[in-house]
């Protein structure tokens, strides 16, 4: 399946970063879906169903750790890969990112290469 067949979700709520993770999918040929908000993300995911989500964890209203514990209880959105790109770089914030069911956590800045590389990983194992 080629990159433009596959939908990247992004659930950040800050507009710049979530634009900048945007364009570093879209020149890798993916469909991007952006919410900059989290208040509809959980409504989005269910909706469109996306390949792969790039959530952040630290966002107002709804903790990124509340979105990825609602899609792992989703009987359709539960095999979604889940790539947390966060802020949140302590061992132990990584530790319970991976244990709430991420695939990868990136600690923010990330590069391009870094989370090119992370999504093609997790589409190759879904």
């Amino acid at each position: 399946m080629t990159a433009s067949q596959k939908t990247v979700m992004i659930i950040e709520d800050e507009p710049d970063a979530a634009e900048l993770f945007a364009e570093m999918m879209r020149i890798n040929g993916y469909r991007v879906i952006k919410v900059v908000s989290n208040a509809p993300s959980m409504s989005m995911l269910s909706k469109e169903k996306p390949d792969v989500v790039l959530l952040d964890i630290m966002m107002p209203d709804v903790s990124g750790l509340d979105i990825l514990g609602y899609m792992r209880r989703e009987a359709d959105l539960v095999n979604i890969p889940v790539i947390v790109v966060s802020a949140k770089s302590m061992p132990g914030d990584i530790k319970v990112g991976l244990e709430a069911g991420a695939s990868i956590y990136l600690t923010k800045p990330v590069g391009f290469l870094d989370l090119k590389q992370a999504v093609e990983q997790v589409l190759q194992k879904a």
